[in-house]
């Protein structure tokens, strides 16, 4: 009827009604991942239009490869892909979480609590968890044993294909981001996981991986007749074509004499020979370039002694440009008009070698400024190469998130069952009806401990009952502190201090997942309205009154 009022051209759904739709379509969402959580999670088989085939249990992967219409659906893919840029893992504990939440909100609409009310409890309850987070359940890494940093990488990999090579895996993603330490201008130690180029190559076992200290790049030199190995290398970075010079298409020239055309192809000639003089001159002996190279400049290039490679990618060559302290040019020209090459722009490696993996040839940039590192992964087929690359960029990211923030928390569920329990007896001092809406958050946050047990084909319920006594007695004995680390251990269906077991992740990364899932929720619950226009016709399609 309200569409007749408002004389809207489409479909309007409001109120309870839009509600039920969102939460259906989030928790369908929610159902595809649920599955692939946890350590003992299942995998997924992903097919595109095309027939590509891809197999993985990461949750930001599964979700991106799907093709959803549902604008709510489209929030919570959104949300994952945020997850995985901020943290690189925990995508699929988020996409539950705010499933869960919105679940409940729901229920308690459909109890005439009114959807303001749940948005500042939910508020209220996000910002008292943190707290509690930061001040009670984060421990400081200074406090924890040496190879902590080994069971955090450990944990990241739990839930992947290589968690059963965790042990190799965990030391060579370690030793490769403890290379690219760098210290910024404000005095913070910083990891960039960039200097960290992941190469994938056919065949062998994953465990027969490596790690080359350098960064490696998939390309060869391009003429045989170059040095293939060069120590002391100065390096010239070139975003732009080394090929004989053509005019300009359009530019027309009249030759009058034969012996002019001549000059005119020697000219061609001579100005790339000119710029190839110019960077030989400036000391290179190693030239990367992201454009071709012609066989007349390879001709000076082998004359000189030089190696060079032509179409390297070109985040690889800003990287390498990094790392060696060198730039990309994109000219030779200088600010008078005329061409040069400023030795400044070279990069300085120790050494750049052609060497072979497996079927394919690689150059590696070796450099005793540990900047850069290069994980060459090993594997059977494609599928599994791709699932150990996001294995490993996930465990990359956990790592360096660690090193950073400098705190962490138990897993296992611990985090959200001590949560529980705290919102629980926060909720039970409210007096007003903000008090539902944290008692319902507190209920939420147990649906990580659940489908853990869920998913290890475990009794959830006597499970989680045991996980929220342990986390009872912490927060009401003081004599039973440390079992505030209390996670599940779904190998051997018990209770567990996670703490030293070490199953641990980076504070941040729960904080946020909190935080994301908590607004993402708020997001989709203040929804209450749903107007979907039909599309326009388009004016003037017959051509009338055109003498047609």
């Amino acid at each position: 009827m309200s569409n007749k009022v408002l004389m809207i051209d489409g479909d309007r759904i409001s109120g309870n009604e839009v509600r039920a739709q969102n939460v259906l379509a989030v928790t369908a969402i929610a159902n595809i991942v649920k599955t692939s959580f946890g350590p003992i999670g299942l995998d997924k088989m992903l097919i595109d239009n095309i027939g590509s085939i891809v197999v993985t249990n990461d949750g930001a992967t599964i979700l991106q490869k799907i093709d959803i219409e549902h604008p709510a659906a489209k929030i919570l893919v959104q949300l994952s892909e945020l997850q995985d840029q901020e943290v690189g893992d925990g995508t699929t504990t988020v996409v539950i979480l705010a499933a869960e939440l919105l679940k409940r909100a729901n229920e308690l609409v459909a109890r005439k609590v009114h959807p303001t009310v749940i948005i500042s409890g939910f508020r209220l309850a996000c910002t008292e968890a943190i707290k509690y987070i930061n001040e009670t359940l984060a421990v400081k890494v200074e406090t924890l044993p040496k190879d902590f940093i080994v069971n955090i990488a450990k944990t990241s990999m739990s839930s992947k294909t290589i968690n059963d090579d965790s042990d190799f895996f965990s030391k060579i993603v370690i030793e490769a981001i403890t290379r690219v330490k760098t210290i910024d201008y404000k005095g913070d130690v910083k990891y960039p996981i960039n200097a960290i180029n992941i190469l994938k190559a056919h065949g062998k076992s994953a465990k027969e991986s490596t790690l080359v200290e350098g960064y490696a790049l998939n390309c060869t030199v391009a003429s045989e007749g170059m040095p293939k190995r060069i120590q002391g290398a100065k390096i010239a970075f070139l975003d732009f074509n080394l090929a004989k010079t053509k005019m300009k298409l359009g530019q027309k020239v009249v030759v009058t004499n034969v012996n002019d055309l001549e000059a005119i192809r020697d000219r061609e000639n001579d100005i790339v020979k000119e710029r190839i003089s110019l960077i030989i001159k400036s000391g290179a002996n190693v030239v990367l370039t992201t454009k071709g190279i012609d066989d007349l400049c390879l001709k000076y290039f082998v004359e000189a002694g030089c190696m060079a490679v032509r179409r390297c990618k070109k985040e690889d060559l800003k990287r390498i440009a990094k790392a060696c302290g060198g730039t990309v040019l994109i000219t030779l020209a200088n600010l008078e008009g005329e061409e040069s090459f400023d030795t400044t722009a070279l990069g300085i490696a120790d050494e750049v070698v052609q060497d072979r993996l497996a079927d394919d040839e690689l150059i590696i940039v070796k450099n005793s400024n540990k900047k850069s590192a290069s994980i060459i992964l090993r594997g059977a087929n494609e599928l599994m190469l791709d699932e150990m690359e996001r294995s490993i960029h996930d465990s990359l990211c956990i790592v360096k998130r660690t090193l950073e923030s400098g705190t962490v928390v138990p897993g296992g569920g611990a985090v959200e069952s001590a949560l529980s329990i705290y919102l629980d007896n926060i909720a039970a001092t409210m007096g007003s009806r903000k008090q539902l809406a944290i008692s319902e958050f507190a209920e939420s946050l147990l649906v990580v401990p659940k489908q853990l047990a869920v998913n290890a084909a475990l009794d959830a319920s006597d499970l989680v009952s045991k996980l929220k006594a342990y986390h009872h007695a912490a927060q009401t004995d003081p004599s039973k502190k440390s079992y505030a680390y209390s996670g599940l251990d779904l190998f051997n269906n018990k209770v567990r201090n996670n703490l030293e077991a070490g199953v641990l992740e980076p504070a941040i990364a729960k904080i946020k997942c909190i935080k994301f899932a908590t607004e993402s929720a708020i997001t989709i619950l203040r929804i209450d309205d749903k107007i979907t226009l039909n599309p326009r016709e388009q004016q003037g399609g017959d051509h009338e009154g055109h003498g047609h």
